[in-house]
C-alpha cells in the first residue's frame, strides 16, 4: 500500500510540474458525457445547443452533442453541460491536430 501511495505521488507531482512548464496551454477535461471544462481559453467562436467551438492558443477545440449550454465562463475557464458526442481539437488551419 505504501507503494502505491508513493507513486501515485510521483505522478501527481510530475504532472504538475509540466503544467507549470507549460502556461497558457489549453486544458481540456471531460467529465464523463455530460460536462467538459476548457481551461486557458482566448473566447468562444461558435455557440449553439448543438455546437460550441472555443478559441484555443493553437486553434480552437469544438464540442459536439446535445441540449448544450455555457454553464460557468471566466476569464480562464469556461465549462459546457449537456449530452457531448465529441471534442475536437482542430488546428490553425482548420485541420485535426493529432
Amino acid at each position: 500500500m505504501e507503494k502505491q501511495k508513493k507513486l501515485t505521488t510521483k505522478m501527481n507531482e510530475e504532472n504538475r510540474l509540466k503544467c507549470d512548464l507549460l502556461p497558457g496551454l489549453p486544458i481540456v477535461e471531460i467529465c464523463d458525457k455530460d460536462r467538459v471544462l476548457i481551461e486557458n481559453h482566448r473566447g468562444i467562436i461558435k455557440y449553439g445547443s448543438d455546437d460550441v467551438c472555443v478559441k484555443v492558443k493553437y486553434g480552437c477545440v469544438c464540442v459536439n452533442g446535445c441540449q448544450l449550454k455555457l454553464n460557468r465562463m471566466s476569464k480562464n475557464k469556461l465549462i459546457i453541460n449537456g449530452r457531448i458526442h465529441s471534442v475536437t481539437l482542430r488546428g490553425r488551419e482548420g485541420n485535426n491536430v493529432d
